[in-house]
This record gives C-alpha cells, sequence and structure tokens, in this order.
C-alpha cells in the first residue's frame, strides 16, 4: 500500500479550507483535521501560517501557468497570444474553482497585494507572461497606451468576474462564450 503525501494532504486541506471559509477561518488545528494529520505534524513541513499561505500560492500559479503556457506561441500576433490567454485562463478557473477562489482572496488580501504588484511591475520572478505581451502591445502600438495596472484590470478584470459568475452558476460558460467573452476583453485593450 502506497502512503499518501502528508505534505500534499495538508496543502489540498489548507486550499479547501481557505477556499470556503478564508484565511482566518482556516486555523492551522482545522487545516490539521481536515487534513487527518495532528497540529504538530503541519509544522515539519510548513514553518507557520503565513509559510503554508504562500507555498499554496506558489503551487497553484504553478498549476495555473502550466495551462497558460500549454500551446502559447511567443512568435504568433499579439491578438492571437491574448485570446490564447485569455480563453486558458478561463478555462483553469472553471476547470479549478478552489483554485480560483484561492487565488482572488491571495490577491486580495495583505498576503496578496505585493505580490500582485510586483507580479505586473516585472519585479517578481516567474511567469511575466501577461505583462510583456502588454509591453510588447503597447510598443508595437497595438494595444493602448494605458498604465500596465489599468491594462490588466481592463483585461482581466471582466474574466475573473465571469468566472466567479460560472463558479455561482450565475451563467454557464461554453467554449463559444469563453471564446467571445476574451474576444471582448481584447476589444477592451486593443487600438
Amino acid at each position: 500500500m502506497v502512503k499518501p503525501d502528508k505534505r500534499a494532504e495538508i496543502a489540498q486541506a489548507a486550499l479547501d479550507l481557505i477556499a470556503e471559509q478564508g484565511f482566518h477561518g482556516a486555523p492551522m488545528a482545522l487545516i490539521a483535521e481536515r487534513a487527518g494529520v495532528g497540529a504538530g505534524t503541519i509544522y515539519r513541513y510548513f514553518e507557520n501560517k503565513d509559510v503554508l499561505i504562500t507555498e499554496l500560492y506558489r503551487e497553484v500559479e504553478e498549476r495555473l501557468y502550466a495551462v497558460l503556457l500549454d500551446g502559447y506561441a511567443t512568435d504568433r500576433p499579439i491578438r492571437e497570444r491574448f485570446l490564447h490567454l485569455g480563453t486558458a485562463l478561463l478555462r483553469f478557473f472553471i476547470g479549478a474553482p478552489l483554485d480560483f477562489r484561492y487565488l482572488e482572496q491571495f490577491h486580495n488580501s495583505p498576503y496578496g497585494a505585493a505580490f500582485r504588484r510586483d507580479k505586473i511591475l516585472g519585479n517578481k520572478g516567474g511567469c511575466n507572461t501577461f505583462r510583456e505581451l502588454f509591453e510588447e502591445g503597447v510598443a508595437r502600438q497595438v494595444v493602448k497606451d494605458l498604465p500596465l495596472v489599468v491594462l490588466f484590470a481592463l483585461a482581466f478584470g471582466p474574466l475573473l468576474t465571469v468566472a466567479r459568475d460560472h463558479i455561482l452558476n450565475f451563467v454557464e460558460l461554453d467554449e463559444d462564450l469563453i471564446a467571445r467573452t476574451a474576444e471582448a476583453c481584447w476589444d477592451c485593450v486593443k487600438r
């Protein structure tokens, strides 16, 4: 019999609880209970709750980037790359609603505000595909010359809202509506 990976169980329990109840509604004792481990076991893998939250963010971000970059070609036109990223983002979020809910909470919390700002400004490692795409688009005069934070809001704010509304069963996203939504977001940022 294969022994389950305790770290993965703890991370999944934390993801579930935080997505359902927020950061404050997911104390370490409850995470341990959900993971089926003793409270002290968590500290073998994560120094404290802040480290757990940050590591979980990195894991979710890695899963997201793997999906976004699958089939992404930097030699394609900017519009095509934007549509690829927008549709991949929507598909990921509606296919992984717990990851979506976690990322939303993280990015809108004190934990994530600095991460988000540094990502937009290019001060953080990892995947900078969106920022690079917008910078190239502005330089080539294909994308409106607006601050990056505004371009991100115009392009991805609506995608996040639509993903949230799908998860809440306010709208049913199929492939056609996903494509049309990404196209509408492109219309917001194109010149």
